[in-house]
């Protein structure tokens, strides 16, 4: 069964297969954003990092293998799940595209049920993987809705609490007051000051408990967290 709140990124530069994917897993539930080469694909993931990404191996400007293991690199995406799409079959060409980083492999042609199947099993995989969070000193359980800094349980407001799972989620990226309120409060309708006032309700928490140096404040721009950030423990 589809998960639509879901976003998939497709890397494939052949328009046909790039567009024939998008209905289909549209279709399916998922929101969906497309490129044609890993360049583009780096600036959408830095706009917005998908929940999976869908990625070809053979790309104009980079190998598929090459942007997978760059997105490994880079901690912001090292667990972005990634399934490859490839004509390639054989068992070595296997070997090297799991060993690029890959979560799954699957070659063309396939039918779009089979890849559906691939996604969801993937994401559930994710989803399992993904019900206790880790940052720095900060701990957040998914599923119990409970959050410890330096071991102590902590009470966090709604508000509070999904902005805090939303940096946990996307570290050390500029996060701009636009793009916390469509993701956190999922809303046109509120107002961008609202965002520095939950920041600061936030912030008071963390600084309770000596964390509040995580939440960096990006002047004209918006905000990071940053949990590597230089400060003092408890």
């Amino acid at each position: 069964m589809a998960m639509p709140d879901k976003h998939v990124l497709i890397v494939e530069d052949e328009v046909p297969l790039r567009e024939m994917l998008s209905f289909g897993l549209q279709r399916a539930g998922y929101r969906v954003t497309e490129s044609g080469n890993c360049a583009a694909a780096r600036a959408l993931i830095a706009d917005g990092r998908p929940d999976l990404l869908l990625l070809d191996w053979m790309l104009p400007d980079v190998s598929g293998l090459e942007f997978a293991r760059a997105l490994r690199r880079d901690e912001a995406t090292r667990d972005l799940p990634i399934i490859m799409l490839t004509a390639r079959a054989t068992e070595d060409d296997k070997v090297s595209g799991l060993g690029s980083g890959v979560d799954d492999y699957i070659t063309k042609p396939f039918s779009t049920r089979e890849l559906l199947a691939r996604i969801e099993a993937l994401l559930r995989r994710t989803r399992e993987h993904q019900e206790k969070l880790v940052a720095g000193a900060i701990e957040m359980d998914t599923v119990s809705h409970r959050v410890s800094m330096h071991g102590r349980e902590v009470v966090l407001g709604p508000t509070e609490y999904r902005l805090l799972k939303y940096f946990m989620t996307h570290p050390e990226r500029m996060l701009s007051r636009a793009l916390l309120l469509e993701r956190v409060w999922s809303s046109a309708y509120v107002e961008e000051r609202t965002v520095d006032v939950h920041i600061r309700r936030l912030r008071r928490v963390l600084e309770e408990h000596a964390c509040a140096h995580y939440v960096e404040t990006v002047r004209g721009a918006g905000y990071r967290f940053s949990p590597k950030a230089a400060g003092n423990g408890p």
